[in-house]
């Protein structure tokens, strides 16, 4: 993406958080804010967050949700927090355990979509509203924040194709999409199918259990016994935690040049860009992301509406129109980076340009 291009793109980030997406419009579902108590700034928000393998959550989502909280309640609310390390059985606990501390809101990022369920209802049963955060999440939910997640997965196909250009027939690809539990790792794939399907081969496709990137080597290994290292051109990666575990194995077993798709512009994966290993990732702003969710909580907390908030609506299997922010996204490469995650605060020059890092910036501009 050119420099102009991606200066439009920040700018309509910056201009409108409640960017149309796949979210379907419904007016079936009512602010749970109606039958909730009037409170003051003296709040107790619940933050249960899925995993602690991609650095995303801890680095960013936890302090930049308990920062906005504060700023939105006068230093009085409280962020209560706990991460579920990628068991749901732990998750379900967790949500208990915020029910008997008498949260007023909770955040959640499921862990599983579909087994957490039973934790919201029950958490709604004891009068407590409940924002999806990121994923979203089966049973009554009130509000829900994400990323265009289909756009998501068609900027990096549409990454991938273009790094391919007249040889993405020439071989095949691999598909290393997220794990099968978590509902936007299904659209992720969607969006990559949309633009990959009939323009590459796919050679091998896996669910990659759990996100892990050690899981993602073990079939990006796989992928090179049955298909043969010389016919493999292109991986698409649905994060940049797997890409990390594909170009791993790439390495191993000699295979060079290849693009690499990626997502959330972890600090690795930005170093990997600037050294060529791998093409690209999606950058999303999470002080967005963040931004919006501890909007949401704390008006749901205060009985307030979502109105002013939230302008669209989006349907789970189990609850249809939710209000819902889906915020914009970018797709990163070595010409932007400056422009994306160092404007917005995600890293410095000197953080990206470490060590053995600075020849690569050098070598592409980065100063």
């Amino acid at each position: 993406m050119r420099r102009a291009a991606v200066a439009v793109a920040a700018t309509a980030m910056a201009l409108s958080l409640a960017a149309c997406g796949s979210a379907a419009e419904s007016d079936e579902n009512k602010d749970s804010s109606d039958s909730s108590a009037k409170k003051g700034d003296d709040i107790k928000v619940g933050l249960l967050l899925p995993e602690n393998q991609n650095a995303r959550y801890e680095k960013f989502d936890k302090p930049l949700i308990e920062k906005k909280v504060k700023e939105l309640t006068n230093n009085k609310g409280e962020v209560v927090y706990a991460n579920a390390k990628q068991d749901p059985t732990l998750q379900s606990q967790q949500v208990d355990t915020m029910i008997t501390n008498k949260v007023d809101v909770l955040i959640v990022g499921a862990v599983d979509s579909k087994a957490i369920a039973g934790s919201i209802k029950k958490a709604k049963d004891q009068g407590i509203p409940v924002v999806a955060f990121d994923r979203l999440a089966e049973g009554p939910i009130d509000a829900y924040t994400s990323f265009d997640n289909v756009t998501v997965g068609k900027t990096q196909g549409e990454a991938l194709l273009k790094a391919l250009g007249d040889k993405a027939k020439d071989g095949q690809i691999v598909m290393m999409n997220g794990a099968s539990t978590d509902p936007n790792a299904a659209q992720f794939k969607e969006g990559a199918h949309s633009v990959l399907d009939g323009k590459v081969n796919v050679g091998r496709e896996y669910d990659t259990k759990e996100w892990k990137p050690e899981n993602a080597n073990s079939n990006m290994q796989a992928a090179i016994s049955a298909l043969g290292k010389d016919k493999i051109i292109g991986v698409y990666s649905a994060n940049d935690g797997m890409a990390s575990g594909v170009i791993t194995a790439l390495k191993r077993a000699g295979i060079a040049n290849v693009p690499v798709t990626g997502q959330d512009a972890e600090l690795a994966g930005v170093q990997r860009i600037i050294t060529g290993e791998q093409h690209m990732s999606v950058y999303k702003s999470y002080p967005q992301e963040a931004t919006v969710a501890a909007e949401m909580a704390v008006a749901l907390a205060q009985g307030e509406s979502l109105d002013s908030i939230a302008k669209e609506k989006a349907d789970s299997a189990t609850t249809k129109g939710i209000p819902t922010v889906l915020i914009p996204v970018v797709s990163l490469t070595k010409d932007n980076i400056k422009e994306t995650v160092v404007k917005e605060g995600f890293y410095t020059l000197d953080e990206i340009c470490a060590g053995t890092y600075k020849a690569a910036c050098d070598k592409i501009g980065l100063k």
